[in-house]
């Protein structure tokens, strides 16, 4: 049999301070490296001094009325296939409570901006530009309607790339040009840190004014060279553009905006 411990033992080792049984915190891990908190605790420091870091955040809803003809819908979807950061939703019905409704959609899918394609007669397109929920928003005729699946070019570049906007010097002209070439640019340009966007710029999204109508045109950034011969910065005359599709002009003479 085994001896019995003492009571002094017993005491002495109850009064033995426990070690701590909880681990030192790990310092934060980036993709850069270890984080330090004393160097996160100054960066903090100096965000609040000067101006925070703009991050584009935008998205887009896009959706179409019902009885919308096939053609306005193929459309709808070339745009959809354009634009990584948009979200494509269900028919709304085009009644006087429209922007209501949009408005709502607009806040549940947690987008800033809307493209709501209305077709009336089965013959006419309107398009509604908005940013939710406080505009501004226009209401444009859309014309001349060609679809990649009609067009069937050439050209083809990587979905999800991010385009480049180009503008034609008439947009500076007036006023209202100038409003539409910033929602226009808000609209179309994909944020860069998207989940779905590709980090490079391979097309061109064209808007040009021509007769007080809006033509827009897509095209790929086409080089030829090899692996071993690549391209300086800046060499443009080496590129050359290849048309993609789609086509579709923007009357803006018969709009209505709010």
């Amino acid at each position: 049999m085994g001896k019995k411990r003492k009571h002094g033992e017993s005491s002495e080792l109850v009064a033995q301070p426990k070690k701590e049984d909880t681990a030192p915190e790990r310092p934060t891990r980036t993709l850069l490296g270890w984080k330090d908190k004393s160097l996160v605790t100054d960066e903090v420091d100096d965000s609040n001094v000067g101006s925070p870091i703009f991050r584009n955040k935008e998205k887009v809803l896009v959706t179409c009325s019902r009885r919308i003809s096939y053609r306005y819908r193929h459309l709808m979807l070339n745009l959809v296939s354009l634009l990584p950061h948009c979200k494509k939703d269900n028919k709304v019905e085009s009644k006087e409570t429209k922007g209501t409704t949009l408005n709502e959609l607009v806040e549940l899918k947690s987008c800033s901006s809307c493209l709501f394609f209305e077709c009336r007669k089965q013959k006419d397109l309107y398009l509604w530009m908005a940013k939710c929920p406080n505009g501004p928003s226009v209401k444009i005729l859309v014309s001349a309607v060609h679809t990649m699946e009609e067009l069937k070019l050439t050209g083809n570049h990587l979905k999800g790339s991010r385009p480049l906007l180009t503008f034609s010097a008439n947009f500076e002209k007036d006023a209202h040009w100038k409003l539409l070439k910033e929602m226009l640019l808000q609209i179309f340009e994909i944020p860069k840190d998207h989940r779905k966007a590709k980090p490079f710029h391979d097309h061109v999204f064209v808007f040009s004014i021509a007769d007080d109508h809006i033509w827009f045109r897509n095209y790929q950034i086409s080089t030829h060279h090899n692996e071993a011969d690549k391209l300086p910065r800046g060499g443009l005359d080496k590129m050359t553009l290849i048309e993609v599709g789609p086509r579709f002009c923007l009357n803006r003479s018969v709009h209505d905006s709010a």
